[in-house]
């Protein structure tokens, strides 16, 4: 049988979710399984009926996007979240990502990038607007000790796993680390897996983001 991808929408404008909820149920292999309008909705929506993806607007009334975000990726089965909205602060994306969410897209993104980013997210590869990926990789680090801590954690990394790290933050998948690193998929898995452990990390956007931290891409 083939896999379905199912997808929770929140966000407090019915008419995006309606949007949303129409654009993707047209889509071949994506079903909308359910809606929130805010974020205390969405931790009810996400028991009731166990999306694999939930689309996050971040300002909403109650409980904001980041918050939802952080209880989503702490469940036992945490679901993969990508952040749609149209605030795209520094702050907002880092502690977006940092809450644990695999995607940051603006509102504004076309309809055929919204559902990419749902298929590639729903299969472990984290995906961020070009204009994000961009003021990422060009933002310097200002808080008080955050690239010693980066360095830090890093090193407990084996060489091999160093060197996957660095080429995640270079926003390589994984079939292009693979061909870099002269390795088979598979293992580049078990490596991703072994990362995600030592680091204490959720998701590869959070690898890429404390390889930033350190300096080293």
């Amino acid at each position: 049988m083939a896999v379905v991808i199912r997808v929770l929408l929140v966000d407090d404008d019915a008419l995006v979710r309606a949007g949303l909820s129409m654009m993707l149920d047209g889509v071949a292999g994506i079903t909308v399984v359910g809606e929130a309008a805010d974020g205390q909705e969405a931790i009810a929506a996400a028991d009731a009926h166990a999306p694999d993806v939930v689309l996050m607007d971040l300002r909403m009334p109650r409980v904001d996007g980041i918050t939802a975000t952080r209880r989503l990726r702490s469940r036992a089965r945490p679901a993969e979240v990508i952040v749609l909205t149209t605030f795209d602060t520094d702050e907002n994306i880092l502690h977006a990502l940092r809450a644990g969410a695999s995607g940051f897209l603006l509102k504004d993104t076309p309809p055929p990038r919204i559902v990419e980013a749902v298929v590639r997210v729903a299969a472990g590869d984290p995906i961020l607007s070009p204009r994000i990926t961009r003021r990422l990789m060009d933002r310097t680090v200002v808080q008080s000790g955050t690239y010693e801590r980066a360095r830090a954690a890093l090193a407990v990394l084996t060489p091999r796993e160093h060197e996957v790290a660095l080429a995640i933050g270079r926003g390589r998948a994984n079939a292009g680390i693979a061909a870099e690193l002269a390795m088979g998929v598979t293992t580049v898995k078990a490596h991703v897996s072994s990362i995600l452990i030592k680091l204490g990390l959720d998701n590869r956007t959070q690898i890429a983001l404390l390889v930033h931290d350190a300096g080293l891409v």
